[in-house]
């Protein structure tokens, strides 16, 4: 995937915390009120920087799904850690829509760090910085990231919302309540120590 680290791309004189501009492709087409209509396949998102140097998300290349989001400060992670790294963007996405933060797949395969609550969800309504939970599975190796890498990537898809409606049975399928490993994988045999564990808040303090 080649480099992670990417150019400033921030407009001259603008302040932190500063203008919103509205995005389509992952360009900057101007203020709010200014910019050109999506195009075909294309969703407005305004976005507010909180740090004027750090560029927009943008695609890497026309077709790409994920733009891409970058660290606003260098992170240092020891082997097993994990820390929130801001962003330096605050976004709105219109209703109907999710972002969902998703791990570079250069990061893990060269430094052994993803998303570690993959993908992280933003939702509509949220307007604070997006922060990227990054983990280093990596057993021996310190990972270094510095200010502008590029850190995860940002799908922006619409969701649907569901009307929960209890009822008494589900109807018949062919698969019924066949789960785990009911495909082909590990399935417990009859009267097998191997049963499921129920997690409780108690289970959770002791570890």
């Amino acid at each position: 995937m080649g480099s992670d680290r990417v150019d400033s791309g921030g407009p001259a004189g603008a302040a932190a915390g500063g203008s919103v501009v509205s995005i389509g492709s992952g360009d900057a087409t101007g203020l709010v009120g200014a910019a050109e209509p999506a195009g075909a396949g294309e969703v407005d998102v305004l976005v507010r920087r909180l740090d004027a140097e750090l560029p927009l998300p943008a695609y890497a290349r026309p077709g790409d799904a994920g733009a891409d989001l970058v660290a606003s400060c260098d992170v240092t992670l020891a082997p097993g850690a994990r820390a929130l790294v801001p962003t330096g963007i605050a976004i709105a996405l219109p209703d109907g829509y999710v972002g969902l933060v998703h791990p570079r797949s250069g990061l893990a395969t060269r430094l052994g760090v993803t998303v570690l609550n993959a993908p992280g969800t933003v939702d509509a309504g949220y307007r604070g910085e997006i922060l990227v939970n990054l983990v280093n599975h990596d057993p021996t190796r310190t990972a270094r990231l510095h200010r502008g890498d590029r850190i995860a990537q940002l799908v922006v898809q619409r969701v649907e919302r569901a009307r929960f409606r209890p009822v008494g049975q589900l109807p018949e399928s062919v698969r019924g309540a066949g789960g785990h490993g009911s495909t082909g994988g590990f399935t417990p045999a009859t009267g097998s120590h191997h049963q499921p564990v129920r997690i409780d808040e108690t289970t959770l303090e002791s570890q």
